[in-house]
């Protein structure tokens, strides 16, 4: 496979499947600024740019190189913080960070001016804004990169001062003509390396009648780790990033249909504006590398119990869009698709294609409250997802109760047939109730994150403050969106 490393057309030459843009970046390429931490992508010391011609130039988002397979980004230019001086002259985050004193070992510091650097590219918008806005972006960026030693004061004054200098992307990517970024393709599997990318559903479906038993692979967040943590090989993956029929954000006034390989930061872009609730939640989830790369198909078919997704799609009732190797397609609830812990209905060959659900219930009244332990980049240990229906019933999920995300369906019925709230006014007496019930109905396990005891009892809290906080908007009061509590 092909791509374009600062500015050098590079011909990678057989790889194994699992080789990750850090390995080759570092190992073949000696590019060793770019760090390896936690190998895991908690860290940021191993982020870079990758960079896109977008309708107004070229245009740049970060990602985690240790958890970034190598085949992913073929054809595609990668930019590390060797390749950000012009002639010599520092980029202008690399000078703040020099001028703020923003490096005391320097290990994570190519991280975070990658992070930045990236910030800057958008340096024309973000001066119209305000410094609170701009601080927002600053600490959205790094939120993925982890200092040890030095203190954030300085990487952030560092942000400010670099955004006052000119952008300069258009300087640091290969020029167009014939050394630009290579046309896509689709046979990166001839040199034998065991990484396919189909360009098209169908041909993804050919590609699974022929290796039904093939791991597919979108952002590789999770699964990544089986390579970087567990030292696993795979013997074939198949990635579904170039097909664009799964990368789509469908609205109409009857439903919302969602693209399995859609990225968190898409869906930020194309339905955060529309649910203040969903924005703040997709803000929690990860850091922005992880969002940059992970997608919401990822999510739903690793079925792990503590993903932050599935709980609000539950509530919202969707349903999975299934399609195998000869084209057949299945609709399934969601709620019928995990059986187990890391266990689902989805069979060797087949593949999720797409989340479909109503609009009215997106439209919809809706909580949405993480407990973890760290506000940024970290595990729920209880993720609570509440809906209140147009005809007054409520619909409640968690994730972190169970071995699987799950509707609390005894729980939604007990309360829906009592007068849970009137005219604005909460039966404190069927909460009580209700939170008994979750006792019930629910056996949460003790881990390194939480105690069982400790998320029986913030499960039954976020009941409590999700329905006050949903009577409370419905009466017309202001009700701050997307309450994150910390363990």
């Amino acid at each position: 496979m092909r791509l374009v490393v600062n500015k050098v057309s590079v011909d990678t030459g057989p790889q194994a499947p699992e080789m990750t843009l850090l390995r080759f970046l570092r190992e073949q390429r000696r590019l060793t600024g770019t760090k390896e931490g936690c190998a895991s992508g908690d860290c940021g010391a191993c982020t870079v740019m990758l960079v896109e011609q977008g309708p107004q130039g070229p245009v740049s988002h970060t990602v985690n190189s240790c958890i970034c397979p190598l085949g992913s980004v073929a054809d595609r230019e990668v930019i590390t913080v060797e390749g950000l001086a012009v002639e010599g002259a520092l980029h202008p985050v690399q000078e703040a960070m020099v001028d703020c004193h923003g490096s005391q070992c320097g290990f994570c510091t190519p991280g975070f001016v990658m992070s930045l650097a990236s910030l800057h590219s958008e340096q024309a918008t973000l001066l119209a804004s305000d410094d609170r806005e701009q601080r927002h972006r600053i600490l959205d960026v790094i939120s993925g990169n982890l200092c040890r030693c030095t203190g954030y004061r300085p990487i952030v004054e560092a942000g400010f001062q670099a955004l006052k200098k000119p952008a300069r992307l258009a300087n640091i990517v290969q020029n167009e003509g014939e050394s630009a970024p290579f046309a896509s393709s689709e046979a990166l599997s001839d040199g034998g390396s065991g990484y396919h990318r189909p360009t098209s559903e169908e041909a993804l479906q050919q590609r699974l009648l022929d290796e039904p038993h093939a791991r597919l692979i979108a952002g590789g967040t999770d699964l990544m780790l089986e390579a970087t943590q567990l030292y696993r090989s795979f013997e074939t993956l198949i990635d579904l990033n170039a097909i664009e029929s799964l990368k789509q954000v469908s609205v109409t006034d009857e439903r919302i249909a969602v693209g399995a390989a859609v990225t968190y930061t898409e869906l930020e872009r194309t339905l955060g504006a529309r649910s203040s609730e969903l924005m703040q939640m997709l803000i929690r989830l990860g850091s922005r590398q992880i969002r940059n790369r992970g997608t919401i198909g990822g999510n739903i078919g690793n079925a792990s119990p503590i993903a932050d997704m599935p709980p609000y799609l539950l509530v919202l009732e969707a349903e999975l869009i299934i399609r195998n190797g000869r084209g057949d397609e299945r609709r399934e609830k969601l709620t019928d698709f995990y059986l187990d812990y890391k266990k689902t209905t989805l069979a060797p060959g087949e593949y999720l294609a797409q989340v479909v659900f109503e609009r009215a219930a997106f439209d919809e009244p809706l909580k949405l409250i993480k407990l973890s332990k760290r506000y940024e980049d970290d595990i729920s240990a209880v993720m609570g997802a509440f809906r209140w229906r147009a005809d007054g019933s409520l619909v409640i999920a968690f994730g972190g109760m169970a071995a699987t995300p799950r509707r609390a369906l005894e729980t939604e019925a007990l309360l829906n047939q009592s007068n849970w709230q009137r005219e604005g006014e909460l039966d404190e007496a069927a909460l009580d109730r209700a939170c008994e019930q979750l006792s019930h109905e629910f056996t949460p396990m003790t881990d390194v994150r939480a105690s069982a005891d400790y998320r029986m009892a913030m499960a039954g809290s976020l009941l409590r403050k999700a329905c006050r906080a949903l009577v409370a908007a419905r009466a017309g009061k202001a009700v701050e969106p997307g309450v994150f509590t910390h363990a």
